[in-house]
């Protein structure tokens, strides 16, 4: 499997991810949004952002391992963060970078401030798309 990121000629520069990413992959993993969820069910982190990015996190690479992949075979990331004048997206953005699970978002990914989430408090919630290797282990 080859996973091939690109930002064309004329566009804007980006902040580590790319415009387009290409991916050769029979397979393709779709998770559902991962929310800030202990294995409980219990919202972690209640009022604090990076709790809640810390156990996405967590999660989203749980799953990830589940289907035998890696955050460098994530395709595409849609990021949803409770919007709040006293939370900056771009540091949300950075925590992300910061974390183990980088590599996922250097291909093709959305940022977005949204007014509401699924659970009472929620803050965040991270949409993935994987290229699977091509072993179904």
């Amino acid at each position: 499997m080859t996973i091939i990121r690109l930002n064309p000629d004329g566009l804007h520069h980006t902040p580590g991810y790319h415009h387009v990413t290409v991916a050769d992959a029979r397979r393709t993993a779709y998770l559902a949004g991962q929310c800030p969820l202990d294995k409980a069910g219990d919202l972690v982190g209640g009022g604090d952002v990076f709790a809640q990015v810390d156990q996405v996190v967590a999660n989203t690479r749980a799953v990830l391992a589940s289907v035998h992949a890696t955050p460098k075979d994530v395709v595409r990331t849609v990021i949803y963060v409770t919007d709040d004048a006293d939370r900056s997206l771009g540091d949300v953005w950075r925590r992300l970078l910061d974390s183990p699970l980088a590599p996922a978002f250097t291909s093709a990914s959305t940022l977005l401030g949204v007014s509401r989430l699924g659970f009472p408090g929620q803050l965040i919630e991270l949409d993935v798309t994987a290229a699977l290797p091509d072993h179904e282990g």
